[in-house]
């Protein structure tokens, strides 16, 4: 089985979030792919099967659990047809069969996924105090992901914050994670983010795509424009670029490959 392993949402290699990708000709069992993805211990590893012309099967692992949706192993998976391929539209369809619409365009690639609610949330002191946040100016959260989202009102605070994660674990449970943002204070960015869920996968996700199908539109709403700069103030830092269109989000992004290799039997 074919392996890759890409840096996404960045052009440089060791930026961005590193996902790996596997070729598979077969369905697989899921312990195997979970095993796999334990061994990695990517934040995501992609397991992508080809069905039929441009439609590709996709299912994503973190090394805890199965999830539904990724942003970043999207874009790698992506990278990885593109490169290897003639094809210059890819679709998938992921394990809750929602069709993830990609296309080529230059250097980036343009991915179209699902846009979800969020609903006012209160968020215990608990919470608040293990990521280390005094003061908010929002709390919201999106049920179709089951992720708390806490606005802050400034991004320095937002890059220096250091969660005690086993507070943080102890302090909510039934969720996936919890995303911190902050609307940025320079020209080049409209809104940094964090996202950190010891629940689903790693402590912190480098740089998170899912998480646009409800922050693009929490930050188009409040910003009143529909096309989005956002950065991931994380410890590898990632860029990328997001578009509100009514039900949809196009998420514009950039990878690198890093690694090729196969798995043995």
């Amino acid at each position: 089985m074919k392996a890759y392993f890409v840096d996404s949402f960045t052009n440089q290699k060791f930026k961005g979030n590193p996902a790996a990708v596997c070729i598979t000709e077969s369905d697989l069992e899921v312990a195997f792919m979970q095993n796999i993805a334990t061994e990695i211990g990517f934040s995501e590893t992609a397991f992508i099967k080809h069905l039929s012309g441009n439609t590709y099967n996709i299912r994503f692992y973190t090394p805890k659990m199965e999830i539904p949706l990724c942003g970043h192993a999207t874009l790698a998976s992506s990278k990885i047809i593109f490169d290897t391929t003639t094809l210059e539209n890819i679709n998938f369809l992921n394990c809750e069969n929602v069709e993830l619409k990609i296309k080529k365009e230059g250097d980036k690639i343009i991915m179209q996924f699902p846009v979800y609610e969020t609903h006012q949330i209160n968020v215990p002191k608990s919470t608040l105090d293990a990521i280390g946040i005094d003061k908010t100016v929002n709390t919201r959260f999106s049920p179709k992901n089951k992720i708390i989202l806490i606005e802050i009102d400034n991004t320095d605070t937002l890059a220096n914050l250091k969660p005690d994660f086993p507070s943080l674990l102890n302090s909510y449970q039934g969720i996936n994670g919890v995303l911190v943002t902050a609307q940025s204070n320079k020209s080049d960015f409209d809104f940094h983010y964090r996202y950190f869920w010891p629940w689903a996968g790693t402590n912190e996700d480098p740089v998170t795509g899912g998480v646009q199908t409800f922050l693009t539109k929490y930050w188009a709403t409040k910003l009143n424009k529909n096309k989005l700069n956002a950065f991931q103030s994380s410890l590898r830092t990632g860029m990328m670029t997001t578009e509100l269109l009514q039900d949809k989000v196009l998420i514009y992004g950039e990878a690198v490959t890093v690694f090729e290799g196969e798995f043995k039997n």
